[in-house]
């Protein structure tokens, strides 16, 4: 996964074996996917929708993650079928890497899925080629219920007016720090709220008397960025454009060199580590730095990696500029034949009681308040318990949720990571490496 998405969605896994791909399918490419999608959407909406009852119903469903994520997600399926027995299931899955690929073959080869997972990379990009299913009707008639959703929750899945995707579970950033660490050093722990001068000048406090830098440098980290600018009366996006300029990015880069020359950050080489997404290279489990900028429901992996007892507070300033964010989406194929079933099994996973206990947190926290409630009382993982809290917590803060990523937003991630290197191993300057990055996007979403 990307940190957006789940612990499980990077895991190498196969496909359900009842689903094998064709080559025909596998041999098409992205470059296909423009102009095959109306000759698509074209072929698939031809039939009758078979929601209404009239005979039995075989609804193809596409996602990634893991093994332990495919057997949950099986499970609930099967629930399903148990309580609507017309209905059954073509099921696919496969490891997040080249899940987006697989997704646009099958999209352009005419043979989409009926229901499908997306994130935040993609949801706008699939919205825009009329491929995902305006669910905004189902959500007015009460079809699709998401009143129990948290209300920026649900805005994170509108497009150009248009409902395109529905959380299957709830994130937002967390700052996740060893308390272990700042208990045994007699430090103060951080708290939600204090200012990005006060974080710094506390992780150099830290770094001081315990010699660990006290915080990751998440000059590179566009969740962070985002936050930022949202502080700053900005967004990483405004409408189809760029929410930020060279000098907001300049700004931004300034205040982790500071950092960096106080010495409340780790060198370049293990601010590079922290850069990865591997649960297990986070700078506050390999003890190399007292905070990690992650997932807030990346709690439980983290743990499994150290010892130490960890915190997680939300990111520094006002926590308003957070939102309750979809750590991925379920999408509906615009053209599927079983349109009204495939929103019904979205509302079912959402909002059964028994498949929400079964799914639990997998893709995330629950997105109906109510149920989150009841997995918090029954889990057994610490961990996890402790996410829901803080998560509860913050939701009572959290702002309206910006726009969905535009086109090009992975590659907007992959070049602040780059602009941000070369600033932190000083191959360029604050602000030649903010002009590097705002081309770099100009051109990533032109």
């Amino acid at each position: 996964m990307h940190p957006a998405t789940s612990p499980t969605a990077g895991v190498p896994a196969g496909r359900d074996h009842r689903t094998p791909l064709t080559r025909r399918r596998l041999v098409r490419g992205l470059a296909a996917v423009a102009l095959a999608v109306p000759l698509a959407l074209g072929a698939a909406g031809c039939g009758d929708d078979d929601a209404g009852g009239d005979g039995p119903v075989k609804l193809s469903v596409f996602w990634w993650g893991g093994e332990a994520r495919a057997k949950l997600t099986e499970d609930a399926l099967a629930l399903y079928t148990k309580k609507h027995p017309d209905v059954t299931f073509e099921k696919t899955w496969q490891a997040n890497q080249g899940y987006f690929d697989k997704l646009a073959t099958l999209t352009a080869g005419g043979n989409p899925p009926d229901l499908f997972q997306i994130d935040d990379n993609y949801l706008a990009e699939y919205a825009g080629r009329s491929t995902t299913l305006d669910l905004g009707s189902y959500r007015d008639s009460g079809k699709l219920d998401v009143s129990k959703f948290p209300k920026s929750l649900l805005e994170y899945g509108v497009v150009d007016g248009k409902l395109a995707g529905v959380a299957a579970g709830e994130n937002t950033q967390g700052l996740v720090y060893n308390k272990t660490l700042l208990t045994k050093n007699g430090l103060p722990e951080p708290t939600t709220g204090m200012s990005w001068e006060e974080h710094i000048a506390w992780a150099e406090q830290v770094a001081k008397k315990t010699k660990v830098p006290g915080t990751q440098d998440p000059s590179a980290d566009y969740k962070a960025l985002w936050v930022w600018l949202r502080q700053q009366g900005k967004d990483l996006y405004n409408g189809k454009e760029l929410g930020f300029t060279a000098e907001d990015v300049t700004k931004w880069f300034e205040l982790w060199k500071g950092a960096r020359d106080r010495g409340a950050t780790p060198t370049p080489d293990v601010i590079h580590e922290g850069n990865a997404t591997d649960i297990t290279k986070q700078l506050v489990v390999t003890g190399k730095a007292a905070t990690s900028w992650v997932w807030a429901n990346q709690m439980p992996d983290l743990k499994k990696n150290t010892k130490d007892e960890l915190g997680v507070i939300a990111y520094p300033g006002d926590p308003s500029a957070q939102w309750a964010r979809a750590s991925m989406y379920w999408s509906v194929f615009k053209g599927s034949k079983h349109k009204d079933v495939a929103v019904d099994v979205i509302n079912f996973l959402n909002n059964d009681p028994e498949a929400v206990a079964l799914l639990g947190t997998d893709r995330g926290l629950p997105s109906n308040m109510d149920l989150r409630a009841k997995v918090s009382e029954t889990t057994t993982d610490p961990a996890m318990k402790q996410s829901i809290q803080v998560e509860s917590e913050l939701a009572q803060k959290f702002g309206p949720s910006p726009q969905v990523p535009i086109k090009g937003h992975s590659k907007v991630k992959s070049e602040l990571t780059k602009a941000a290197e070369n600033a932190q191993y000083g191959r360029a300057t604050p602000a030649q490496a903010a002009e590097q990055f705002v081309t770099a996007c100009k051109a990533a979403i032109a």
